[in-house]
């Protein structure tokens, strides 16, 4: 064989022959005494690896790299394998896994941790297509709470005092791969009472000084007609009033009149003017997310309370880039947060809607039986005049029935009077009136003398007590899980040391009625109109109220709730 090159060969390699990443071999020569001709070639066209001598060592220049880090390697060592593997691939690394790599990949299992409005948490494993609706069942389950489509979760940004309810078809983990990282956002399992009141609300949602342009041809239509007809049609309500706006960068408000279009969100230039002249486009809702502002004044000065912002899905963290805006009122908020949602999500949102209900007409499968709920499906009127109980199936009977057992009882003075006990007995769940004004009494009237201490103290174990919080707090709670007609709570008064108050909304509004025991006769009641109407305990007051409306403007229909995770 040919002698080995001499150590000056290096020299005949002219350095502007280079390698491109270490891919292509460019420049390779074969030393002078192979030929006395220098061979050139470019980039693979050189001699094969397995024609050079393995003692010859080659210096192979990267394009990317200057020539004084290029060191000789050679060929005959062994592989050294990496012992540290999960250093170099994120995919297998339990540190860099956590860390944001794009959107979420199909089969592999993610931890997302989810708190209670009480600070309790409970973190799970879920695959990446899990969504928001899937993820509730579970937290249902596991918190052994009742089940009903009005538990949600909310996506919370404390740090930008922002907020928003999760659609049930949302992917968990897409949404929380898209945080930064050591921000303060979490996941809160909480009830949302008004995320399909959309569609199922008597009253429109949509005002016509608002939507006097699309509404002018269905004048006469009914509010699930119209927003079925939006469905159908693939639009939205063409929502226009005025907003404040908070230019970038200054903490100044300015007030302009904003349109929602197929195309788009804007606001005029010039008044209310809608020539296309005056219209500034202002965001893509589309590929934008939109957030209530909890903490408007504090964080953002807002000029009321009634915030809410758009937020770009490429924002990932700071106020940068944040629209923010604020309404007049609660009313005018909802109508254009209802808007945005058909916008965006279109015949989805009532999808989910249709999906919802027909779970709740399935037999139930977690979560233990409502303990002494009312509820207008399952009840029967009963009657115990007699010896034995018998079941009233004939309506007219029922609505007769209830009418003189109401006229009764008022007469005779409720729980305090002399009179006779009602005959007709809320037993659960075995009473319902089919007529249109339901007053009847739960329980025979308790003898005199034995009032029962349970009485006082039985309300504690209801899950519509909040014991001693304050006016402030309780209207914050009904804020967060819903402005609807007949949500409510029981709490205890602050003025009041030995009475309690029931916090009750009504058109978007916290109403306060105190409740006050008092003692006749040995036996104790609960009353809200100064006795005219009285009840043994609260537990018997709000199934009152319940089914009927008594001196409140509305029925009670959901109860404010917290589950410890």
């Amino acid at each position: 064989s040919p002698p080995a090159a001499p150590a000056a060969a290096p020299a005949l390699c002219p350095p502007d022959d280079a390698m491109d990443g270490g891919a292509q071999q460019s420049g390779l020569r074969e030393p002078p005494g192979a030929g006395g001709t220098e061979q050139e070639g470019d980039a693979g066209e050189g001699p094969p690896a397995a024609d050079l001598r393995r003692s010859q060592p080659l210096f192979i220049q990267g394009s990317s790299r200057p020539p004084a880090e290029e060191e000789p390697r050679a060929s005959s060592l062994p592989c050294i394998p990496n012992p540290f593997p999960e250093l170099c691939s994120p995919s297998n690394s339990p540190i860099l896994s956590s860390l944001p790599q794009g959107p979420p990949r199909e089969g592999t299992c993610h931890l997302v941790k989810v708190f209670s409005e009480d600070g309790s948490c409970r973190s799970l494993e879920v695959s990446a297509g899990t969504t928001a609706r899937q993820l509730c069942e579970m937290l249902v389950q596991r918190t052994h709470a009742l089940h009903d489509h009005s538990w949600a979760l909310v996506e919370l940004h404390q740090h930008l005092a922002l907020e928003r309810c999760l659609e049930d078809h949302e992917s968990v983990v897409e949404v929380q791969s898209a945080w930064p990282l050591g921000a303060d956002s979490r996941f809160v399992f909480r009830k949302n009472f008004a995320k399909y009141e959309l569609f199922k609300s008597n009253a429109s949602l949509f005002p016509e000084v608002m939507v006097s342009s699309c509404l002018e041809a269905n004048k006469s239509m009914a509010h699930s007609e119209l927003i079925q007809n939006f469905l159908n049609s693939g639009s939205c309500p063409e929502v226009q009033g005025f907003l404040q706006l908070r230019e970038a960068g200054r903490k100044v408000w300015k007030r302009f009149y904003f349109s929602l279009r197929r195309s788009g969100l804007y606001y005029s230039t010039k008044g209310t003017s809608k020539d296309p002249r005056h219209l500034q486009y202002f965001a893509d809702l589309t590929e934008s997310n939109i957030y209530y502002v909890t903490q408007g004044k504090k964080h953002y000065g807002t000029p009321t309370e009634f915030g809410f912002c758009i937020k770009p899905c490429k924002v990932r963290s700071g106020t940068k880039g944040l629209k923010l805006l604020c309404s007049e009122d609660e009313q005018s908020r909802t109508c254009w947060m209802a808007a945005f949602r058909l916008f965006k999500y279109g015949m989805q949102l009532y999808r989910n809607y249709q999906q919802a209900q027909a779970r709740l007409s399935q037999p139930p499968w977690i979560g233990p039986t409502a303990l002494r709920s009312v509820s207008d499906n399952a009840l029967v009127a009963m009657d115990f005049s007699g010896c034995t109980g018998r079941v009233i199936e004939n309506p007219s009977e029922v609505l007769t029935a209830a009418l003189e057992e109401a006229q009764a009882w008022r007469v005779s003075g409720g729980v305090g009077g002399s009179g006779e006990p009602p005959h007709i007995v809320c037993s659960h769940p075995l009473f319902a009136s089919h007529g249109q004004k339901k007053t009847t009494h739960r329980y025979s009237l308790p003898a005199a003398c034995q009032t029962s201490p349970l009485s006082a103290a039985i309300h504690r174990t209801q899950p519509w007590f909040h014991g001693r919080i304050s006016r402030e707090d309780t209207q914050q709670l009904i804020g967060r899980q819903g402005l609807v007609d007949g949500v409510f709570l029981v709490r205890e008064s602050q003025r009041n040391p030995k009475g309690f108050v029931l916090s009750l909304c009504h058109l978007q509004k916290v109403k306060h009625y105190l409740i006050l025991p008092s003692e006749e006769e040995g036996r104790l009641y609960f009353t809200m109109d100064d006795g005219q109407t009285r009840f043994a305990d609260l537990i018997q007051l709000v199934e009152f109220h319940q089914i009927n409306r008594g001196i409140l403007p509305c029925k009670l229909r959901h109860y404010c709730t917290c589950v410890a995770l």
